[in-house]
């Protein structure tokens, strides 16, 4: 089977399920599975055409919702008694090796099968890559992050401890969270519900991004919402951190709250670089 036919069997299988899948299908699932493992196919990738700059593969995210459809749970354990390992089928833990380039410090980190992994990738422990994702080469992904299904995440990126990239498996046709290249996200920060982080933006700690929480940007006297069908954007090489704002209501008034927001405070110079480049000696 070639990959120019890989969409279309794919999209008929998941629009036509058969009453019983046969090793014909399975063959492709495997086929299509390898070729998410390669980065030849992703959930989402980059277009030039696109206001946003990206585009949406609904076929692959449907190829990966066929992996949970035709698998059986089955126990995959290494030691059932002292890490009980159970799972589908189809979704195993992503076999790699020492020719990949990438390092898994042990602690306890996973990578789910179905996910791509680029060269010189660093995963400290424990870490989480779920099915779909896309991490590009040279990113570190640090303690207790979690990179989510389909999330996008460029080259060179640093995802620190504790942070979060939400994932959007379904539905098939929304934009994943999307990380371009040399984006630092800080500790304990979320990005969530497709919101796209645009190059070289850094994300202080402790920020939450998604869609209901607007971005103020004193540089440029500008608000960042996502749409009705548009995601929030983060512009290249803004300077994010977290925020608050009056709540004009009465009674919010009356007890002095406030709701939380982003604020972009400055963009990358110089200086900023030097704060927050990665040391190479820990790669």
């Amino acid at each position: 089977m070639s990959e120019f036919m890989l969409p279309q069997d794919i999209e008929r299988l998941f629009d036509e399920p058969p009453a019983q899948y046969s090793e014909e299908h399975n063959r492709l699932f495997r086929e299509f599975k390898e070729a998410v493992n390669r980065g030849k196919v992703r959930a989402a990738e980059p277009d030039a055409a696109s206001p946003t700059g990206w585009r949406v593969n609904a076929w692959v995210k449907k190829g990966i919702l066929l992996g949970f459809r035709m698998g059986v749970i089955v126990d995959m354990s290494i030691d059932l008694a002292r890490q009980p390992f159970i799972d589908k089928s189809t979704y195993p833990v992503r076999a790699i090796t020492s020719a990949d380039s990438i390092r898994i410090v042990p602690g306890g980190s996973s990578i789910r099968d179905g996910s791509y992994i680029g060269r010189g990738v660093v995963c400290m422990p424990p870490m989480f890559v779920n099915v779909g994702a896309y991490v590009g080469d040279g990113t570190m992904i640090d303690s207790h992050a979690l990179v989510g299904s389909c999330a996008q995440i460029g080259r060179n990126c640093h995802i620190s401890a504790g942070s979060q990239i939400g994932g959007v498996l379904e539905p098939v046709g929304a934009m994943p969270v999307i990380i371009e290249d040399e984006v630092l996200v800080g500790g304990n920060s979320g990005v969530y519900e497709g919101t796209i982080v645009k190059h070289r933006a850094v994300v202080g700690t402790g920020s939450i991004l998604n869609r209901s929480i607007p971005v103020y940007d004193l540089v440029r006297d500008a608000v960042y919402t996502a749409g009705e069908t548009s995601p929030l954007i983060i512009p290249a090489e803004a300077i994010v951190v977290p925020g608050s704002r009056a709540v004009t209501h009465p009674v919010g008034r009356k007890h002095g709250l406030s709701l939380q927001c982003a604020v972009i405070v400055k963009y990358r110079d110089a200086k900023t670089d030097s704060r927050i480049q990665l040391e190479d000696l820990l790669r």
